[in-house]
């Protein structure tokens, strides 16, 4: 997700604007037909944010640092919350996934992928939540070795701090 962000904020820094959350045509053309359609509203109230700018206004989260609940309402980016929800919505859509590789295969055929300098994050590893229960590991040596965490007197072993 962080690499998806990043590739976001660099497409729109790309153009080098001074406010590098607003989204440019370019990039809300690649975006907007990954939006799921917004469902029937369930009950009256405020108008829904447009995509296009609850998106400025999770490029602005992303690029600032602040948190969701101190978005300023004044840039006309709905609510933190609102990006925040929108955010999700879209994330559990798979649209960030859908942009990570429409955006990889426009650079691939634009020949801009420079594998020289690629990294892997840990986080989009998938860990398993609990393994099978497995007895104790044997120890592959004859003899015990000796503990480097603990001594073998007695008083060594009894806590001070109670």
């Amino acid at each position: 997700m962080r690499l998806l962000a990043w590739c976001l904020v660099c497409l729109v820094m790309g153009n080098r604007q001074s406010r590098p959350w607003i989204v440019s045509d370019e990039l809300w053309s690649l975006v907007e037909p990954l939006l799921p359609k917004p469902g029937p509203k369930k009950v009256e109230g405020r108008p829904r944010v447009p995509d296009r700018q609850a998106l400025c206004g999770i490029l602005f989260v992303l690029h600032t640092g602040i948190q969701w609940e101190y978005l300023p309402q004044e840039l006309g980016f709905g609510s933190g919350m609102t990006c925040w929800r929108r955010l999700a919505a879209w994330n559990e859509a798979g649209v960030w996934d859908r942009l990570h590789a429409l955006l990889l295969e426009r650079l691939r055929s634009k020949d801009r992928l420079d594998w020289e300098r690629a990294v892997i994050d840990s986080s989009h590893v998938r860990a398993a939540r609990r393994g099978p229960k497995v007895g104790r590991a044997r120890s592959t040596v004859h003899g015990r070795a000796a503990s480097t965490t603990s001594s073998s007197m007695d008083r060594a072993s009894l806590s001070r701090c109670r």
